[in-house]
């Protein structure tokens, strides 16, 4: 069983700017892929393992509280909140690419379809303008083939990304990601930010801002999208509360 209790969480924001650098994948918790660890083995360690990991749900700080767990998270941290602090970071230091001769960063976004990776090459240029931004669409697919992931792997490793986002949703990309570490010859910060890749190209709508700050974004996917996120988060956070209680029940 994945315990909560004795993960190590990312505290706040303020810690994005402390992160080393160099070769460092950041995965995200949130009640639902709580709930999906209990019975996937290898997503448990890809949560455990990864170098840091962010509370990206109320639920998940307030567990942290009640559980009175190792690690306490003051903040919600969201996979946006990652992309935004780690483009802008990059971007303002490759601030001298206003001299032609010099080399823009470059940033990889592995995962999605080719039209949502348009769309956030699209604007990434206008967002981001010291930032060169390179795509790759994995086939569509719910197992990859050995040639699938060698291709993948091979991108990852010709490009040399300053920067890697990796969106194929959870458990998938934290369980790709976990099992091919090893593989990727990179020296740069890799996230799984899944909906991130939608809400940055437009296809999916964010939730407005205060919805986000009173710990309602869940429920605003849910309206926005029943049929997809019901699952989720009616049945998901039922099952969070259960396994948050029992957690808590068998404390030793």
């Amino acid at each position: 069983m994945l315990k909560l209790r004795e993960l190590t969480i990312v505290q706040s924001r303020e810690e994005l700017a402390h992160f080393p650098e160099g070769k460092v994948l950041i995965n995200t918790i949130y009640a639902y892929s709580y709930v999906v660890a209990q019975q996937d083995d290898t997503f448990k360690k890809a949560l455990v393992e990864c170098d840091y990991l962010m509370p990206d749900g109320a639920g998940i700080v307030k567990a942290c509280r009640w559980l009175r767990a190792k690690s306490q998270p003051k903040e919600r941290i969201a996979g946006w909140d990652l992309f935004s602090f780690e483009m802008s970071r990059l971007n303002s230091k490759m601030k001298e690419c206003k001299n032609e001769r010099m080399k823009k960063g470059k940033v990889m976004f592995l995962g999605s379809s080719e039209k949502v990776l348009s769309l956030i090459r699209e604007r990434a240029a206008k967002d981001y303008p010291c930032l060169e931004v390179v795509t790759y669409s994995p086939p569509y697919k719910s197992e990859f083939s050995d040639e699938d992931n060698k291709a993948m792997i091979k991108a990852i490793n010709e490009a040399d990304p300053d920067l890697l986002w990796i969106g194929m949703t959870a458990p998938k990309q934290e369980n790709w990601t976990y099992k091919h570490w090893d593989e990727l010859d990179i020296h740069c910060h890799c996230g799984t930010i899944g909906a991130v890749f939608d809400f940055y190209a437009g296809t999916v709508k964010r939730a407005p801002l205060w919805w986000q700050e009173h710990s309602l974004e869940w429920l605003y996917r849910l309206l926005m999208e029943p049929r997809r996120m019901w699952r989720r988060y009616i049945i998901g956070n039922t099952q969070f509360l259960y396994y948050i209680y029992k957690e808590r029940k068998n404390k030793a």
